[in-house]
């Protein structure tokens, strides 16, 4: 990590912050907190969330969420500053500011005594309320743009709950976005280094080292981490967290000193290991970089579970462990084989979460051809960037060296039209009319979306990724952004996420999926028609969320099929002027053949490198060979179709392609500037 890297990374993230905001009519401080809570969700260090404001004499909070992995509640604390860099966090300021929001949990039943039960501020203490009742340990975070002087306080304790303090300064963003990892990697280090052996290395890269791990040590990591231990585990998403397998439990409560016999251990994998020779002359692991347990997830679970709950005596508990040391780019290729054959008398469902799967490389492929049309008069088409893994969009930055290529980088592909992985899923599943799984988060909800798409897999039915499927996914992407506004402007404040899934939903349910999608993605956002019947439909979808049955915070209430269902049952019918827009039948997404076998996924590289230049630079260059007389007018001609047909999101032919960049190449040599 650079200094300069560091610093383009706190303008990027102001500009964002204040960019959004007021896209969307929010104050900075606000969706500074959003965006990084999400970005934490993603990375596993925090789940249902739920954002809310607060502030009095010596307390405030942002938001919070609850952990049910981990049964923590999370109270959460935002230090946002307009100059980052030249501000530091002092250990005085993180220290009060960790302060407030713990003074907010002591006074929280008083202050929802004193606000309206519509207020967010009441739905707020009542999830804090909640949670805090089936919490066993709070854990503070401090989000700031800030850099921090000092660690994170010791732990301590609130009414006999242990409180833990989280400290996400610049820095730790920062290696966070840059890592190209889904989360911040794992280092552990052992106060007692464990003993090994280590195999012959089967290939240059790749190390096989045995070890036994304490199974005190093992719950201590999973306290500590909790899932983000588990997040190259293809099971770990689908297995019921929390859960505590019956037989270890037996053995772990009952035999204790058996369990290394009766276990079959966990394999692990990392991205370095430290070694060093322990007393008795012999190899020990002193610290691991990156750890991540691809099998015996369950185990790794149970173990903390039975020790947590139980009180089981660890003492005696010991788990063997393989642990593969393979470079980090090697993870998503190396991790689901050896998931795979860890377990054969267990077939395990392979899903594969990672960035390679094929549906999402197809959809970045794609993406990455495609130049949204000029709706807004300016002339200057962009790009909608489909971060398929964390970080591409902060590399492709990186990539462009110079102050102006970083401008025309940020022009051509504007932070607003950067989607994730969990973007994509809550889009196609509001589409889908699952909000209430949207509602369950980023992370839950992409889970149930690979779910699916596997069954897809195994149908035969995974949805064609063309032009005209990724045209209309960014569609969707549009249509889910203007109606958040639309949210926004009607102050549908802390449950802004799930009024804007519902709406959507609502609004597919009602005009039985005929929206026009090809005209959104023309145009880049929604006709006068349809955004005048979401501002009609938001307050209507607004009451049901904000009054929540059977003693629901909303937040919990939004998760519920039950909760669509009462949505569904909203009296409203299509405005006329919309009706008139709506396509004779729904749209539906080709499926078939699979990603790998389209043609999409097959593009050559000449045409890759033509997609990847604006349609205007096309017509620029033929302007200027027309100015210039250096290209004939064929020619010419041929660079003015190639422009036309990416403007339209048209194919290009090979030999089209080829010609076109060796005209492009002439021209540069000839003179020419971008």
């Amino acid at each position: 990590m650079t200094e300069v890297a560091l610093e383009d990374f706190a303008r990027g993230l102001v500009a964002n912050v204040l960019t959004t905001a007021e896209a969307e009519d929010t104050t900075a401080p606000e969706m500074f907190t959003q965006l990084m809570l999400d970005d934490l969700e993603v990375a596993g260090e925090i789940e249902n969330q739920f954002l809310a404001y607060h502030k009095a004499h010596g307390l405030e909070i942002h938001g919070f969420g609850s952990n049910k992995t981990l049964s923590s509640l999370d109270l959460v604390v935002t230090e946002f500053r307009q100059i980052p860099l030249m501000d530091k966090l002092t250990k005085a300021q993180s220290d009060a500011a960790f302060k407030r929001p713990l003074q907010f949990l002591r006074k929280h039943k008083d202050i929802k005594e004193a606000f309206d039960e519509a207020s967010d501020v009441h739905d707020l203490c009542v999830g804090v309320e909640k949670a805090l009742a089936e919490a066993s340990r709070i854990r503070v975070f401090l989000l700031t743009n800030c850099i921090s002087t000092s660690k994170a306080p010791a732990p301590s304790l609130f009414d006999e709950l242990e409180v833990t303090y989280e400290l996400w300064d610049l820095r730790r963003f920062h290696r966070l976005a840059s890592s190209g990892a889904q989360s911040e990697p794992v280092v552990v280090e052992f106060e007692r280094p464990l003993a090994c052996l280590a195999a012959p290395a089967p290939a240059p890269d790749l190390a096989v080292v045995l070890s036994v791990v304490p199974g005190q040590v093992l719950a201590d990591l999973y306290h500590e981490y909790g899932t983000r231990l588990l997040e190259l585990n293809v099971r770990s998403f689908l297995q019921t967290r929390a859960k505590v397998n019956g037989g270890i439990r037996k053995t772990l409560l009952g035999s204790p000193k058996w369990f290394l016999a009766y276990n079959n251990g966990i394999t692990a994998t990392a991205s370095q290991v430290d070694f060093i020779r322990s007393d008795d002359g012999h190899h020990a692991i002193k610290r691991i970089y990156g750890l991540q347990i691809v099998n015996g997830g369950q185990t790794t679970a149970s173990i903390y579970y039975a020790h947590s709950r139980d009180k089981a005596d660890l003492s005696e508990v010991h788990v063997q462990m393989k642990l593969t040391v393979l470079p980090e780019s090697r993870l998503s290729e190396v991790v689901p084989e050896i998931s795979k054959y860890s377990n054969t008398q267990n077939a395990v469902t392979l899903v594969d979460f990672s960035s390679n799967n094929p549906f999402h490389v197809a959809v970045e492929r794609v993406t990455r051809t495609l130049w949204a049309p000029a709706a807004d008069g300016s002339g200057v088409e962009t790009r909608w960037f489909y971060e398929r893994a964390r970080g591409q969009y902060t590399d492709a930055e990186a990539k462009a060296r110079t102050p102006a290529n970083r401008r025309k980088f940020k022009l051509q592909h504007p932070t607003k039209q950067k989607f994730s992985k969990t973007d994509l899923a809550k889009y196609i599943h509001c589409w889908e009319m699952l909000p209430h799984l949207v509602s369950r988060g980023a992370q839950k909800n992409f889970s149930e979306f690979m779910i699916k798409l596997e069954v897809a897999v195994k149908a035969d039915q995974v949805p064609r990724v063309d032009v005209r499927y990724c045209q209309r996914l960014i569609a969707k992407a549009k249509l889910f952004k203007d109606i958040d506004r639309i949210a926004q402007r009607h102050q549908a404040g802390s449950n802004k996420s799930f009024v804007t899934a519902y709406t959507m939903s609502l609004l597919v349910k009602a005009t039985n999926q005929r929206l026009d999608l090809d005209r959104i993605w023309r145009e880049q956002g929604v006709s006068p028609a349809l955004a005048a019947a979401v501002e009609g439909l938001v307050d209507r979808v607004m009451a049901v969320i904000n009054n929540p049955r059977g003693g629901n915070h909303s937040g919990e209430w939004a998760k519920k099929a039950e909760c669509w269902e009462r949505v569904c049952r909203i009296h409203w019918s299509v405005p006329a002027d919309l009706e008139a827009e709506l396509l004779p039948e729904p749209v539906i997404d080709p499926v078939g053949p699979s990603p790998e076998s389209t043609d999409e996924m097959d593009l050559p590289e000449e045409v890759v490198l033509v997609g990847e230049i604006a349609p205007e630079e096309w017509f620029s260059i033929q302007r200027w060979a027309k100015e210039t007389q250096s290209l004939t007018p064929d020619q010419r001609q041929r660079l003015a179709v190639v422009g036309r047909r990416l403007q339209n999101g048209e194919p290009i032919r090979v030999d089209v392609a080829v010609e076109a960049l060796k005209l492009r190449a002439m021209a540069i040599s000839a003179g020419f500037h971008a």
